[in-house]
């Protein structure tokens, strides 16, 4: 996964959820803890994430990523680029799909006149 992908999706999971731990975030993206505390830092740098201290309900200091109105422009920026390659990679995978159709079409036609074939040749002897 590229890293803007990883910021997009990590912004698009920590507005819906400000109070994700790293961890629980890392499972949620499927991308190792450490990833998720390089592609944070990142955010917080770059002025896309505001991290407050909070306690949560094992009393535990804890963090609350909030997105910065700035953050919230990238956000939508980085979803429509995503969105974008992935309309393109949808259309090619379309058309991959449709070049197999036509071989596994092609192989089937040839399969079937190789066994007519085989059938004649059997009833000749």
């Amino acid at each position: 996964m590229q890293t803007a992908d990883i910021h997009y999706k990590l912004l698009r999971l920590l507005e819906a959820n400000p109070g994700l731990s790293q961890r629980e975030a890392a499972r949620a993206l499927g991308i190792s803890l450490g990833k998720v505390n390089y592609c944070l830092r990142a955010l917080i740098e770059r002025g896309w994430i505001k991290a407050t201290n909070f306690t949560n309900s094992q009393n535990k200091a804890a963090y609350m990523y909030l997105l910065t109105p700035r953050g919230v422009e990238q956000k939508a920026q980085l979803a429509v680029r995503f969105l974008k390659l992935k309309l393109r990679e949808y259309e090619l995978l379309r058309a991959e799909i449709r070049l197999m159709q036509r071989e596994a079409k092609a192989l089937d036609v040839a399969l079937t006149r190789a066994k007519h074939t085989v059938d004649e040749l059997r009833d000749e002897t």
